[in-house]
């Protein structure tokens, strides 16, 4: 095991958000951030992250890391990854998924209580559509599927991090794909900003 060097921090996350982290780790300047991900598909088999957790946690430790921040909220782990950072003492953004970190926790939780027929999309599920919605619910293959599926959902929420028209492009297809009302939504990076920005050395000098 390597000696642990206080100022270097591994970020595991969701490979759902490594672009995002990327982004926000060069546009501060937090070089000492180093950043390991797991397979962004896992969302669709929320098993299999609690256990890969626990072997990235031992990897960065012996490696000498001396912080550790899990990115990903709740994800469907029923928990588990709320245990694993009580158990070693390590933090993991807020909130229950992505949707609401990206568009602020507090924010997406009062807003949801009256939307809860809407389907949301970030950036990656918008560029990756086909992979994480049309391929695992067999949509390509069964469209009678489409309307058992999405029947009782009358929107498509594009929660966007990035003003990227071709993306916007493709999140309104996406809904018409899906027979859907479209509605678009500039989040920016939300609460991810600030809980990376806190992993500084020092934190006065970023606010």
């Amino acid at each position: 095991m390597k000696r642990a060097n206080a100022e270097k921090v591994q970020i595991i996350a969701c490979g759902a958000i490594a672009r995002e982290i990327l982004a926000i780790r060069n546009a501060n300047g937090l070089d000492h951030i180093d950043l390991e991900c797991l397979p962004a598909i896992w969302h669709v088999h929320p098993q299999k992250i609690a256990p890969a957790l626990r072997e990235k946690i031992a990897t960065a430790r012996a490696a000498g890391y001396g912080r550790i921040f899990i990115g990903y909220a709740e994800c469907g782990t029923q928990g588990e990854i709320d245990r694993i950072c009580a158990e070693e003492g390590i933090e993991r953004i807020a909130g229950p998924h992505c949707y609401a970190f990206f568009s602020g926790t507090e924010k997406f939780l009062a807003e949801c209580e009256n939307e809860f027929t809407a389907f949301y999309l970030t950036d990656l599920i918008t560029r990756q559509f086909e992979a994480f919605v049309i391929e695992p619910l067999k949509l390509d293959t069964h469209p009678e599927l489409r309307d058992m599926v999405f029947g009782n959902y009358t929107k498509i929420v594009y929660l966007a991090q990035t003003e990227d028209v071709e993306l916007q492009q493709k999140a309104r297809w996406a809904a018409d794909y899906l027979g859907l009302a479209y509605e678009y939504r500039f989040t920016g990076y939300g609460d991810l900003d600030p809980a990376l920005r806190r992993l500084a050395p020092d934190k006065t000098d970023l606010g």
